[in-house]
């Protein structure tokens, strides 16, 4: 690590410990929209009706006027988030655990603090992971905690990235759903996220700046796909869940959906591309 990179990640840790409070609720045109986007069963769209805790994924979006928008699409760093020196962000991972069910139509407040700001080398380059917890609650008190880890990572070199030995898949999955997500997928998921990461969106921007080979989809869509899956074949409701991005995976490119048995209230689940590489590992428990 160079010695100006070190004394910014420095510099970073006091950005440690501020806070941020949205507002948001889960309306019944965006469970409908959800649903129409998962093709999973019809949910009953009465006010105050329950829905799938991990749902919430949708709501709390960094909407912002276009001037407040860096580069990438995101919401500028230095606003709440940390001026972080390295230009391309990923989803690291998140831990998520509910602790009371999620309603449509009321009202909903997120306080967000950060928590850590880490900086590590890899066979990639330099990057600094920022976590933050975020608190879910309504008027009745905490729905949710999530804790949420954000990589960052140099500008795309024009020379080959170093070959990364992928982390092959030889797990015996009890189920497998096959999944290849299009452009239409990709697009109504950031929409109902009010996401404008370009990764997602932008061709020209995704080769020619971050260097990927195509559009990148959302590490959120294959989590809620994976999760939905998974309640389809349990047909219990999730108490917590734990996941670790491993590999991006690119729009209309064949993927696996898997999960292992489900032994007392743990599961496994993964996803993989098409060579068997993982994508995506999730640790997660239900409601008994």
């Amino acid at each position: 690590m160079s010695d100006s990179l070190a004394t910014m990640v420095k510099d970073l840790q006091a950005w440690i410990g501020r806070s941020r409070l949205l507002h948001d609720e889960l309306s019944a045109q965006a469970v409908r929209r959800l649903v129409a986007t998962l093709g999973c069963e019809p949910a009953c769209l009465d006010h105050g009706a329950a829905v799938p805790t991990h749902w919430l994924s949708i709501l709390f979006d960094d909407a912002a006027p276009a001037n407040m928008l860096g580069r990438d699409g995101h919401l500028k760093l230095g606003e709440f988030l940390p001026p972080v020196p390295l230009p391309r962000r990923m989803l690291a991972g998140r831990k998520l655990t509910f602790e009371r069910p999620l309603c449509i139509a009321k009202p909903l407040s997120r306080v967000s603090t950060i928590t850590k700001i880490e900086h590590k080398s890899g066979r990639s380059g330099e990057l600094i992971f920022v976590s933050v917890e975020h608190i879910i609650s309504d008027a009745e008190g905490t729905i949710a905690i999530e804790l949420h880890d954000t990589a960052y990572r140099e500008e795309a070199s024009a020379k080959p990235a170093p070959r990364i030995q992928p982390t092959k898949d030889e797990r015996i999955a009890a189920w497998q759903v096959p999944f290849t997500p299009d452009t239409t997928l990709l697009f109504r998921y950031s929409a109902l996220t009010f996401n404008s990461h370009r990764i997602h969106y932008d061709a020209d921007y995704v080769r020619d700046v971050e260097g990927y080979p195509g559009l990148v989809v959302n590490g959120g869509l294959t989590t809620i796909m994976l999760l939905e899956a998974a309640r389809r074949h349990t047909g219990r409701e999730l108490k917590t869940y734990g996941l670790r991005m491993r590999k991006p995976l690119f729009v209309n490119s064949p993927a696996t959906l898997c999960g292992g048995p489900l032994t007392g209230n743990q599961m496994t689940l993964w996803a993989v591309d098409e060579a068997g590489d993982v994508l995506i590992d999730i640790e997660a428990e239900y409601v008994a």
